[in-house]
């Protein structure tokens, strides 16, 4: 069951049956890191977290607050966080992003580093889950900045509702919970939460998307079906993936120290989009360490790259192209071969047949 299944884009505060449905997938883990900022979803999702884990319902639970260092008010925010978790009896820490700050990028920037000292905070403590306070508001504005960015069905699928980052699980209960839902919350339990004011500055792409939703709502793009479509082409998603990975399973194949191949002339039999996302899983599949096996492929070049490869095959005619650190060469009969490139790392390109 998704988040978007539990009937919680209704109106009013969650209830601890509420709760209970959107953390039960988090009841096998080792123990809980929850990222609480102190504005309202975080800390709603903290006094959730604290009532379910408190009747025995589920793991350890440690909030952390990451201080990014941005504003000055932060470090005096994060001690005001741990008070409340203090009043709630739930374990706090402080992490703080230290080192150059970027002059362009920096929400993305802050993101990397967040998580980085998530997982960090994770692991010194024995947690096995990192939990987030995203909410179907986020979910609705992500579907949206990457539809605008020309994204593939992956990205339109937006936020995954659990993942693994950095080896840990990554959960995001409340992404079928309306941000409303959340204030409604913290408001019934008399909780005080912060409001970031680069939340609201439209220099960030992202402040600029969420002061069109309203506008869209008008037209019935709700966040609700946003959420919804995310959710369908999550599905589909992994069911070409699966399809995919299937079909690269029965092709003849073989390898040996930095080189690998398999018959690409068959599987040009299976449809333009099965060919490109198995030629994605025999490149991450050839990757050689967990870095680079998280570096994704643009899909622009992978297009490119496929295609260029599906009209050389079904021509019966030679290729070579570069990938992902590969160089890819397909020759008369159809065997397409993958080879390590070294240090050069520069995408496609075309090459001389």
């Amino acid at each position: 069951m998704t988040a978007g299944d539990t009937g919680t884009t209704g109106s009013g505060p969650l209830s601890a049956a509420d709760a209970a449905d959107l953390f039960q997938p988090l009841a096998g883990e080792q123990g809980l890191i929850v990222a609480v900022s102190g504005g309202p979803d975080s800390v709603a999702l903290l006094a959730l977290l604290a009532e379910w884990t408190g009747r025995g319902a589920g793991p350890t639970l440690r909030a952390v607050t990451i201080d990014h260092g941005l504003r000055p008010e932060a470090a005096a925010e994060a001690l005001a966080v741990g008070r409340l978790c203090a009043g709630l009896g739930v374990a706090h820490g402080i992490r703080r992003w230290r080192g150059e700050r970027p002059e362009a990028g920096i929400q993305e920037k802050a993101r990397a580093a967040r998580y980085a000292l998530l997982a960090e905070e994770a692991r010194a403590c024995g947690a096995s889950a990192i939990v987030t306070a995203h909410t179907l508001d986020d979910q609705a504005e992500t579907v949206l900045m990457r539809m605008a960015a020309g994204s593939g069905l992956t990205g339109l699928a937006g936020m995954a509702p659990r993942a693994v980052l950095h080896g840990l699980v990554l959960s995001r209960p409340l992404l079928g919970v309306p941000k409303s839902r959340l204030v409604a919350t913290c408001e019934a339990r008399g909780l005080a939460f912060l409001r970031d004011p680069s939340n609201e500055d439209p220099r960030f792409a992202r402040v600029r998307w969420r002061r069109m939703l309203p506008g869209l709502a008008e037209q019935g793009l709700t966040a609700e079906r946003l959420g919804r479509l995310s959710r369908r082409l999550a599905r589909a998603d992994e069911a070409l993936d699966a399809q995919a990975a299937r079909a690269l399973a029965t092709l003849a194949a073989g390898g040996e120290a930095g080189e690998r191949w398999f018959d690409f002339a068959r599987l040009c039999r299976e449809p333009e989009e099965i060919v490109i996302r198995a030629l994605a899983l025999a490149l991450a599949a050839a990757q050689d360490s967990e870095a680079e096996a998280g570096a994704p492929l643009r899909l622009a070049r992978l297009e490119d790259c496929a295609l260029g490869l599906i009209g050389a095959a079904c021509e019966g005619r030679a290729l070579r192209r570069t990938l992902g650190g590969f160089r890819l060469s397909l020759a008369g009969d159809g065997m397409l071969t993958l080879r390590r490139e070294g240090e050069r790392r520069r995408g496609v390109r075309p090459a001389t047949a």
